[in-house]
């Protein structure tokens, strides 16, 4: 996948983020490869990779929706955007950035108080190993909400005039496909179209 350059003071925030949560899963595989071998190799499971392995996993399960919206790689319909003028494609970028922020603000706000309770009481997990998980996760689920909201205004401000649509992608793939079968029947040997007489009609018709 070729990364989608930097368009807005906050895409280096969000490239940072990304450049350290990239590695985490490695982290979680490690440490559960790691759980398994002492669990029924030596006898002796561990009483914190359960738990660390879902608190990391929820912090990249929330960072990674960041990174996607600064790459434009969230799911866009192809019939109704791409077929559509830039005018109409335009509004869509609008509805959708707004949709995004009405939903980011709407977390932030029904979710402040209890993630700042969480946080100032150092609330903890309830197991024996006992993480902060809720006391940590609760307020990083709000600061990338806010993130997400500003990533989506940053997108929409640099997108305005650029077409980010999947069209002309297509088009020039089949421009490509079709020089390239051209080419190879224009470099077929002279008595290879007998064996395939699909192909000699096809050149006959033309």
């Amino acid at each position: 996948m070729v990364e989608h350059e930097r368009t807005g003071p906050l895409d280096l925030i969000t490239w940072g983020i990304s450049r350290i949560t990239m590695w985490l899963p490695v982290f979680i595989v490690s440490i559960i490869f790691f759980e398994v071998l002492l669990r029924y190799v030596f006898q002796s499971p561990t009483l914190w990779v359960n738990e660390t392995s879902l608190w990391v996993a929820g912090a990249v399960y929330m960072t990674a929706g960041l990174y996607s919206m600064q790459q434009r790689s969230h799911i866009r319909i192809f019939i109704l955007y791409d077929l559509t003028p830039m005018w109409m494609r335009r509004l869509f970028d609008i509805l959708s950035t707004i949709c995004v922020c009405i939903f980011a603000f709407a977390v932030i706000w029904g979710s402040f108080d209890d993630a700042v309770t969480k946080f100032m009481t150092w609330e903890r997990f309830g197991t024996k190993f006992d993480p902060p998980i809720p006391a940590t996760l609760y307020p990083l689920i709000l600061i990338t909400m806010f993130l997400l909201a500003i990533q989506a205004i940053s997108n929409l401000i640099y997108d305005w005039n650029t077409d980010q649509g999947e069209r002309q992608y297509v088009e020039d793939l089949d421009d490509l496909l079709e020089e390239v079968g051209a080419d190879h029947l224009d470099a077929r040997p002279a008595g290879e179209a007998n064996d395939h007489p699909d192909i000699e009609n096809t050149d006959t018709k033309k």
